[in-house]
């Protein structure tokens, strides 16, 4: 049984996926850019995409990839394979829980989160599950927005995160990078920008 705070999730995405490709575009184009081609290009072998959404992720992997995803929700995963069908892409599509993955240890080359983490309710819990689903090695590949680096806008950032948590279930002020290397990754490669708020991460699983 899901706990409240999932469940009140799950609500929010159901609710928003008539309209989320709507929604999400401005935004990416104004401070995602090439973010989603940044992490999907670093992705081989068995890959798992975590909170897969409408599948905006699918056009950007490489070929030979051998892809599946999952959602909490069965609205964002209804759009998500009409998308990979129009694409004609073959993806392991599944409803699930990123802080439960139905997944045995080790079971993947690379897992992928974008514009995920910020909306999950236990960030270190579902990272953890991210760490036992990746086999020795295997690459973690992140994509979200954080708190910013510039004062200001970290500020505004404060003043909307109560409302923003409330309302839409999306935290403004975590920076996953932190709970990565507490779990003992090894970073790759870090990049941010648009004043801090947009961070992609690249990292190693332990050997």
């Amino acid at each position: 049984m899901r706990n409240p705070e999932t469940e009140r999730t799950r609500r929010i995405w159901e609710k928003t996926a008539p309209h989320y490709d709507r929604g999400i575009s401005p935004f990416e184009r104004l401070l995602v850019g090439d973010g989603r081609r940044w992490v999907c290009s670093r992705a081989a072998g068995d890959v798992l995409k975590v909170a897969v959404g409408t599948g905006r992720n699918f056009p950007f992997y490489p070929a030979g990839v051998s892809l599946s995803a999952v959602d909490i929700s069965p609205a964002m995963l209804a759009v998500a394979r009409e998308r990979a069908g129009s694409l004609g892409m073959r993806v392991n599509l599944a409803e699930a829980d990123a802080q439960a993955l139905p997944f045995e240890d080790e079971s993947f080359d690379a897992v992928v989160s974008t514009l995920a983490m910020c909306s999950i309710p236990d960030e270190r819990l579902a990272l953890r599950e991210m760490k036992r689903v990746l086999r020795s090695g295997g690459r973690l590949l992140l994509l979200d927005h954080v708190r910013s680096t510039s004062p200001v806008v970290f500020s505004l950032q404060r003043v909307l995160e109560p409302l923003s948590v409330r309302f839409a279930g999306d935290h403004l002020l975590r920076r996953p990078l932190e709970r990565v290397v507490e779990l003992g990754f090894s970073v790759e490669e870090s990049r941010r920008c648009r004043k801090g708020i947009v961070e992609m991460l690249a990292a190693r699983k332990p050997v």
